[in-house]
């Protein structure tokens, strides 16, 4: 769930002018199983998504992550995997599913081999997987977010190096925060990588709107830091969504607009669409005594309750059989 900085963490970007984003990590998973395929089967690999997938090479699987995360691993067809997914929430929603899965992908199948990983490392293959072998237009938050887990400023540096700093927040002042958000799903999807290349086509023309949107993050972050009332945080997720919709035609429409300000003449401070645009799910900052009527006003979305993560990318089980 990214708060601030959307739209600096894309390479075309950062590796110009650098980049910022405040965001954290929920308690809404991924889950990918993965197992070594036993021989007596007629097909050597099984991949299980919202397709069954039984195929005798990797080549021939259809999932584009799981094909190209088993070739850039090199994993190959002389022993058979089994992999199953399954997912909280729906794909293609402004929640980064796909960086989840990729990162979980990637964990699970070096632990298979028996290898460590780092959640640096994990994350820089996940980005590597998503940017450099699949080619989605997609940005770098999301994978750091889901391999580190907890509230960060992430850095974007120009050389490309990116690097995860934890906010340090007391329970309270995290708990305070979390009890002050509200998430509601629009109940529609798109391609994040579509929306993404649009975005990306017009950055060069939205200069100073991203170094706002850059300094904001820095801002939040001393904000949260300090003993200063929250309600500011949520004003300026109003000053963030305005700059963010300026970036580009595509991140918002009137359905998205309406729900925006239904919200805020409910008692929203502000908010924004998650992820690159368009649709998904949407987040509010809404002090306690709104909430209700915020819910109310919304009737027709569905409520989502979550809470902050702070462990990112884990294991559940390994028996370090390889």
């Amino acid at each position: 769930m990214s708060f601030f900085g959307g739209g600096t963490d894309y390479p075309t970007w950062y590796r110009r002018e650098g980049g910022a984003v405040l965001s954290t990590s929920v308690d809404k998973y991924c889950y990918v199983m993965c197992r070594w395929l036993p021989p007596f089967f007629p097909s050597r690999h099984r991949v299980v998504w919202s397709h069954i997938e039984l195929v005798s090479t990797i080549s021939e699987i259809l999932h584009p992550a799981v094909r190209n995360g088993l070739q850039m691993l090199n994993f190959d067809d002389s022993r058979g995997i089994e992999i199953h997914h399954q997912g909280d929430l729906p794909a293609r929603a402004g929640m980064g599913s796909s960086s989840a899965f990729a990162v979980g992908l990637l964990h699970v199948l070096q632990a298979m081999r028996g290898e460590a990983v780092d959640k640096k490392a994990l994350y820089e293959q996940a980005i590597a997987l998503e940017q450099d072998w699949i080619k989605d237009k997609v940005g770098s938050q999301d994978q750091v977010a889901c391999a580190m887990g907890g509230l960060n400023i992430i850095h974007f540096q120009p050389d490309g190096s990116i690097r995860a700093e934890p906010l340090g927040l007391s329970d309270e002042r995290r708990e305070a925060l979390n009890s002050r958000m509200m998430l509601f799903y629009t109940g529609t999807s798109r391609l994040a990588s579509e929306v993404a290349a649009q975005v990306i086509a017009d950055l060069e023309k939205r200069q100073t709107t991203l170094r706002q949107m850059h300094s904001l993050v820095f801002d939040a972050a001393a904000l949260l830091r300090s003993d200063r009332d929250l309600d500011e945080f949520g004003r300026m997720l109003h000053e963030t969504w305005k700059a963010k919709r300026s970036l580009s035609s595509v991140i918002s429409n009137d359905r998205i607009d309406q729900i925006y300000e239904t919200a805020r003449q409910a008692g929203a401070l502000g908010g924004k669409l998650l992820g690159a645009g368009s649709s998904g799910f949407m987040v509010f900052y809404v002090p306690h005594e709104a909430q209700d009527r915020v819910r109310a006003a919304l009737g027709s979305l569905l409520d989502v309750p979550f809470k902050f993560d702070r462990a990112g990318t884990v294991l559940l089980e390994s028996s370090g059989r390889v």
